[in-house]
């Protein structure tokens, strides 16, 4: 399997919905079309928002992941 190069990488833990969103459509909107964002949250529910909200605007969600820290990463590519 190829390794995902990250773009840039948005930490949000500490950040409640709909932050959580928006300070991930803020990160992904400064960036340029196909670059990948990893966001990392301590936040749970952010593991289902964030990932569908980025759907909903069109945006490829390559992965979520438990860090089995109490943390999470979700790693975005934008359309």
């Amino acid at each position: 399997m190829t390794e995902i190069q990250i773009d840039q990488e948005l930490d949000i833990r500490g950040e409640v919905c709909p932050f959580t969103f928006v300070k991930s459509k803020l990160a992904l909107e400064s960036m340029d079309s196909a670059k990948v964002l990893r966001i990392i949250t301590d936040y749970e529910p952010a593991t289902d928002n964030v990932p569908r909200s980025m759907q909903a605007e069109g945006h490829e969600v390559i992965s979520i992941a438990d860090n089995n820290d109490g943390e999470w990463t979700i790693v975005v590519r934008k359309k």
